[in-house]
């Protein structure tokens, strides 16, 4: 009997060391979370793909932070994200929950794209298409654990991309030089970014 008290007891305390480090953490962390409600419903729906991460954002009432979607075509880089939205001075010392990024229509004429962000939303943004693709792929650019975010760097969560070729080759969206040869030999690439900046700082 005491040793299952003792069990118990080693147990809270390394639940609670755990959320004692994370509560006292002041660098914002990111990790994918596939299979969430969202991406299930839109593969259910047929509509398209969701990226989903979980996010914490510490200090979040000094914070601000970017989202936005680059388009290269060509290997050449758009001027304008085609989507982007910026959210900052939060009622809240910690935020966190769900944020991520989905396409609605991929590989079709005219898709939508959209961003969101816990307890904010952006409006969906249409993608111009101009080029009939053969293959497509997206995947995400993190690992399977945690990372932390450094403040004004900006960081690459999941890449998706178009090809005319016959065939589409795998990428580490991990690897800089990769991701690089991906941009210039692919048709057309998306690549999803964040940035998590002191407040007041000029964002991306």
């Amino acid at each position: 009997m005491k040793k299952n008290i003792v069990a118990v007891f080693i147990s809270l305390l390394i639940i609670t060391a755990g959320c004692s480090v994370k509560q006292e953490m002041d660098k914002p962390t990111i990790a994918k979370s596939p299979d969430s409600q969202y991406e299930t419903t839109l593969k259910e729906l047929g509509l398209g793909m969701v990226f989903n991460f979980d996010f914490y954002l510490p200090s979040a009432d000094e914070r601000w932070v970017t989202l936005w979607v680059e388009r290269y075509k060509q290997g050449e880089k758009e001027a304008d994200p085609v989507a982007k939205f910026s959210f900052g001075n939060s009622p809240n010392e910690v935020d966190e929950g769900a944020l991520g990024f989905g396409i609605i229509n991929p590989g079709r004429d005219n898709p939508l794209v959209f961003l969101y962000a816990p307890g904010v939303t952006a409006q969906p943004a249409q993608v111009e298409k101009q080029s009939i693709s053969n293959h497509s792929s997206w995947d995400y650019a993190l690992g399977d654990e945690e990372i932390e975010l450094d403040l004004g760097e900006a960081t690459l969560l999941a890449a998706y991309r178009e090809t005319e070729g016959n065939s589409i080759e795998m990428v580490d969206l991990q690897d800089e030089r990769s991701v690089n040869k991906m941009i210039h030999e692919d048709e057309m690439v998306l690549l999803f970014k964040i940035m998590v900046e002191k407040e007041g700082r000029d964002n991306q």
